[in-house]
């Protein structure tokens, strides 16, 4: 059985004493492939040697939304230039965070909507972190499909139905991370049960939210297993066909990615 933690931060300092072991508990752990996500255009040196130093590794390219005020005129070009890198899969993680609220909200948009416009022009995916910014994430989705499409998945959901279901009929993915184990947590397993199977993936977000068994602890790529035993049990499925469906639609969506041996 192999699994994928498709959203995580190896280069944060809390891996930095030990991110040789941390990924190989993930390998033992049967998480196979991993992509550490760019916050900050600022900071791709650290993201491309983390991914350059393991075959199963990948990132990303990107300003999140709380850094958009320390990188509010990246050009679009290089977001593009940079995603060519080999070891490069993905735009972002970009998006609308309204509950920090730390970048006036009308850089916010033109952050995003740059990156928007280089996973259009690259074909590769955009890593979409939304917060509390449900309204303003769903006109903007819908004005920026209206200009051609752009292949995107919401990660860490914990947002509205209504943000799930209209981002499944544009055609984007969606990613649970170890919020949907959280014993409060009901909201999100109904809205988990109802995106299609096809349309799924699992996540660490490490070091945050780990998973309800070590809630409060650092989190590890390894206990991405833990999440997608909850997204099997919500779904009706057994871990395996959950394991080989999440594994399927990530190298589906993040197709420059290869797949382990």
């Amino acid at each position: 059985m192999m699994l994928v933690d498709s959203h995580c931060h190896l280069d944060f300092p809390d891996f930095e004493p030990e991110r040789d072991a941390v990924i190989a508990r993930a390998k033992a752990a049967g998480v196979r492939t991993m992509v550490t996500i760019s916050t900050r255009v600022a900071r791709f040196d650290a993201y491309r040697s983390i991914a350059e130093a393991s075959d199963d590794v990948w990132c990303t390219v990107g300003t999140h939304p709380l850094s958009a005020h320390e990188e509010p005129d990246v050009a679009l070009d290089d977001y593009v230039g940079l995603s060519a890198h080999p070891k490069c899969v993905g735009i972002g993680e970009a998006g609308l965070d309204y509950h920090y609220d730390r970048t006036p909200r009308d850089v916010a948009d033109r952050v995003f909507r740059t990156q928007i416009a280089a996973a259009r022009i690259t074909g590769l995916p955009l890593v979409i972190h939304t917060r509390d910014a449900d309204e303003d994430m769903i006109r903007i989705l819908r004005e920026e499909t209206g200009k051609g499409a752009f292949k995107a998945v919401l990660h860490c959901f914990s947002s509205s139905p209504e943000l799930a279901e209209i981002g499944v009929s544009l055609g984007l993915y969606v990613s649970f991370s170890g919020i949907l184990t959280f014993k409060k947590s009901d909201e999100v397993r109904a809205i988990a049960a109802s995106v299609p199977m096809e349309r799924l993936l699992v996540e660490t977000d490490a070091p945050y939210l780990a998973p309800q068994a070590w809630r409060g602890k650092r989190n590890e790529p390894a206990y991405v297993v833990e999440t997608a035993r909850m997204l099997a049990e919500v779904k009706g499925v057994t871990p395996e066909a959950m394991a080989a469906a999440t594994t399927d639609n990530f190298f589906r969506l993040f197709s420059k990615a290869r797949r382990p041996a």
